[in-house]
């Protein structure tokens, strides 16, 4: 078995979620199941200063190259990633899904998804593969999958409502559970949409592990 990991860049407010996306790691590591993570060869929305939490105005940086910070540099341009090689396909959270993989950060319910991340993730789908979202990336689910997809970010009134409006069926949960659309082949769990400690999100993003990799046997 192999799994797509799709990263969006480094960092919580404008890549991927650090720890969400190591926790994931972890948990295919210690299932003995492989993994090859990909991000898209794009500039970033913005870039954040984490210490303050602005934008640094001027400051430009890559998707792919980013997010090689997390993959130890063992990372592909998603534009050569091919869906018929991998099992299942795993999207950490972090504000970068919802500002450069798709622009829900500063569009909501009118967002568009990124064309190379839309299509990989549709074929993956379309192949009857498991698909697991993390943390913001379920805001992506009703434009990718189809009206009433289930899934959750938690209980966040505002997004979950964005989901509702793009036809989604959002469906409240705890941080260290998950939800399945078991006719979607979709599992996700809200991660840091709605804890604040890393071993809240390790107990859900482990869990969305082994369900990604129930159903992709």
């Amino acid at each position: 078995m192999k799994i797509a990991v799709l990263l969006a860049g480094s960092g919580v407010f404008d890549g991927s979620e650090i720890y969400e996306t190591t926790l994931a790691l972890l948990a295919l590591d210690r299932a003995d199941v492989s993994y090859q993570c990909m991000a898209p060869n794009i500039a970033q929305a913005h870039v954040i200063n984490h210490i303050t939490g602005e934008e640094m105005p001027g400051e430009k940086r890559n998707v792919l190259v980013e997010s090689a910070r997390l993959a130890r540099g063992a990372i592909i341009d998603l534009s050569v990633a091919n869906a018929e090689d991998y099992d299942a396909l795993i999207v950490p959270g972090g504000f970068g899904v919802a500002k450069n993989l798709c622009n829900f950060a500063f569009k909501g319910a009118e967002m568009e998804i990124d064309l190379q991340v839309r299509d990989f993730i549709r074929e993956v789908h379309q192949a009857g593969k498991p698909v697991g979202l993390i943390c913001i990336a379920p805001t992506m689910a009703a434009q990718l999958f189809g009206e009433g997809t289930r899934c959750t970010i938690g209980s966040n009134a505002e997004v979950a409502a964005a989901i509702e409006e793009m036809g989604g069926q959002h469906v409240q949960c705890p941080v260290d559970e998950f939800v399945v659309d078991e006719e979607k082949k979709l599992v996700t769990t809200p991660a840091y949409m709605e804890g604040n400690r890393l071993r809240e999100a390790a107990a859900g993003i482990e869990k969305l592990v082994a369900k990604v990799i129930e159903l992709a046997n």
